[in-house]
């Protein structure tokens, strides 16, 4: 018997279901972690004005924007671990509210060792965030559906970018000086208080488990747990803590998001700065610019995941993408002194680096299970925020030492080639799903 035919569900109305569920729960994750992602890069806005103002070089920021993902590595995995002891409703709100107050308590810093410190805690409160949401949606959403899901709550990513990038251009631009207080410390504060607040709402309007959710009937509900119980029947699936943190799969996982998260950390903190050096001197204007490529990304995203569950295949979704990416990088770095070209490979460049990452969040939960995939989810995005430390800092040392950012981005378009070879080495029957119609 097909799931479909359980509950007396048909096909159209089994459709109709998770539509109900996604609009349910998407928008809300997707506004937490475009709130997440923004207090994570907004510094690539401040840094605008931050550095000059408190005498810091361009090295000093490329370790302090790398130094959120040493906090945020050493508490990812414990993080995630909490969160099946005390659910997600809880664990969220905490980790949104605790990042929200430090985020805004950013406009404090005045020296590079504050600077460094709330960078760290920065990290440490949001540790397990991500991990967390991810986790949370393979207890509402079977493998068939998870990519297009997947890049849909991903695109917090690039639409941090689209609202972040204005935002901050405005607020920095128009705020500065008010009430004594540089642009930038507006920003942190107008950008870290929102957080604060959705997190207090999120400990009220998201539910543990689908056997809470009062928004279901019991008959939707039954249908949910059925579908997701017969989808794990007879994969080769891990399970146990241990192999969430040493399996050679969850390994090998792990190097290739590592790869791409180099491009993503790369992007995410210099684009305003690329932006900048391709000739664009206003802070409004490179504000308004930065939201190009991150609003491509967008569409790139949701049109990539919905294929990949169209047609069942992950692996050539995930590594094309990544390629593309690096080329366009590279291209960034040719063109840099034509505005028009390089912000055609700027945005070329952040479609492939955003759509890997969204892509690459379809795979683990098809290889983990239980205990596993908490575990297992944290240690793959912990060892991808090592990239979160060195992509920043290389960049901001080349710029450093040879007045340039060509050669770091050249690295990053390398290692993002390296995570398309390596994705080949997972085998395509342990991630690869039966076709589902589009959408």
């Amino acid at each position: 018997m097909s799931i479909s035919s359980h509950a007396g569900y048909a096909p159209r109305s089994e459709e109709v279901l998770y539509s109900k569920v996604m609009w349910r729960l998407l928008p809300f994750l997707f506004l937490c972690y475009l709130c997440a992602y923004l207090d994570r890069v907004n510094v690539s806005f401040a840094k605008l004005q931050m550095l000059n103002d408190l005498g810091m070089s361009e090295a000093v920021y490329g370790l302090g924007a790398g130094i959120f993902f040493v906090g945020y590595l050493m508490f990812e995995v414990p993080s995630n671990l909490i969160l099946l002891r005390v659910g997600a409703r809880r664990w969220i709100a905490r980790i949104m509210v605790t990042w929200g107050l430090i985020s805004a308590a950013m406009m404090f810093v005045t020296t590079p060792t504050s600077f460094y410190i709330m960078r760290f805690l920065l990290g440490v409160a949001e540790a397990g965030f991500i991990p967390a949401i991810l986790l949370y949606l393979t207890y509402w959403f079977p493998a068939s559906q998870r990519s297009k899901v997947t890049a849909l709550f991903l695109t917090g990513i690039p639409m941090s970018g689209v609202v972040g990038g204005p935002l901050s251009g405005w607020i920095m631009s128009s705020m500065g000086g008010a009430h004594g207080l540089a642009g930038w410390q507006w920003l942190f504060l107008l950008e870290g208080i929102p957080t604060v607040l959705i997190g207090v709402v999120a400990f009220f309007f998201l539910d543990d488990r689908v056997a809470d959710a009062k928004w279901l009937t019991p008959d939707e509900k039954a249908l949910i747990e059925r579908n997701l119980r017969e989808d794990g029947a007879g994969q080769n699936k891990l399970h146990t803590l241990r192999d969430g943190l040493l399996s050679p799969r969850i390994l090998l996982l792990s190097a290739i998001y590592f790869c791409f998260t180099m491009g993503l950390y790369g992007v995410s903190f210099w684009l305003p700065s690329l932006v900048k050096a391709a000739g664009v001197s206003d802070t409004m204007d490179i504000g308004l610019l930065s939201a190009l490529p991150y609003a491509a990304a967008t569409l790139a995203m949701i049109l990539v995941g919905q294929s990949s569950d169209a047609r069942g295949e992950r692996r050539w979704h995930l590594a094309v993408p990544g390629v593309v990416g690096a080329i366009a990088l590279c291209l960034s770095v040719i063109y840099a002194n034509n505005t028009v070209l390089a912000m055609i490979a700027l945005t070329a460049g952040t479609m492939g680096v955003m759509t890997t990452i969204s892509q690459f969040w379809a795979v683990p939960p098809a290889i983990l299970g239980g205990a596993a995939a908490a575990a297992g989810i944290a240690l793959a995005n912990s060892v991808g925020s090592i990239s979160g430390v060195i992509s920043p800092y290389l960049i901001g040392w080349m710029q450093t030492t040879t007045g340039s950012t060509g050669g770091g981005i050249v690295g990053i378009a390398a290692s993002m080639v390296l995570g398309s070879l390596l994705t080949f080495l997972v085998p395509a029957k342990d991630v690869n799903t039966a076709p589902t119609a589009r959408a």
